[in-house]
Parts: C-alpha cells; sequence; structure tokens
C-alpha cells in the first residue's frame, strides 16, 4: 500500500511529523500534490504554507506490517 509521510517546516526551522495518510485512489491521475497539501492544511489549519510542507512515498506492506522507507538522497558537493 502506498503511504504518504508528512512533515512541515514550523518556525525556528523545526520539522514536524504531521502523519501517515494512505493512498486510497486508485486512478494515479487524480493523485496530486495539491490533494496531499489540502489534507494536511485539514489538520494543520488553512494558514499552513505550502512552501512548508514535505512529504515523501514510503510502502507499508500489509502482509508483514512493516514499512518499507525510500532510500535517502543525498546531495554531494561538488569540489573544484
Amino acid at each position: 500500500m502506498l503511504v504518504y509521510a508528512i512533515y512541515y517546516f514550523g518556525e525556528e526551522e523545526k520539522i514536524h511529523f504531521v502523519g501517515f495518510l494512505p493512498e486510497k485512489r486508485k486512478n494515479p491521475e487524480r493523485i496530486t500534490q495539491e490533494s496531499i497539501f489540502n489534507y494536511t492544511r485539514t489538520i494543520l489549519g488553512y494558514e499552513a504554507n505550502d512552501d512548508k510542507i514535505y512529504y515523501s512515498q514510503i510502502t507499508l506492506d500489509e502482509r508483514i506490517g512493516e514499512i518499507i522507507w525510500p532510500k535517502p538522497a543525498f546531495r554531494t558537493q561538488k569540489t573544484v
């Protein structure tokens, strides 16, 4: 099952975990960033800034109840 882990970057650069949003829509064309942001605004209030909302897609293996986290992406600094 596809699940979104949602975070909000608050004041003073603190990161707050908002929650998990399971994806229930079967049609992938209906899955949009705006629909995920709308869910987040429902929890945090409509004054929540879109620029501070971050989410990542994770997979939940329902057979064993385990979350399969994506591998982290790292930025490498280019040395001159």
